[in-house]
């Protein structure tokens, strides 16, 4: 299982400030996303809109990176800076 955890406007569209996934084995982030999208219809749309950071154990990968039981995945919102 890993435990998935949502950050600002994030937590408050998908109602949860975190949730815990069982993946039965090797998974993509992309399965893992493409669970959530399902799991969790609010997240959808803002993921398809792009513009999401998305860590794994605190650093920020790709989509295809490989996820494990008791890893710990953040969706992290758009943040602006100047």
């Amino acid at each position: 299982m890993v435990k998935v955890k949502f950050f600002a406007v994030l937590k408050g569209l998908v109602g949860k400030e975190e949730v815990t996934v069982d993946l039965g084995g090797e998974t993509t982030l992309e399965q893992l996303i493409e669970k959530l999208k399902t799991d969790l219809p609010p997240l959808k749309d803002i993921i398809q809109k792009g513009g999401i950071l998305i860590s794994v154990n605190q650093e920020v990968v790709e989509k295809d990176a490989i996820i494990q039981d008791g890893d710990e995945i953040a969706f992290l919102p758009p943040f602006a800076g100047g």
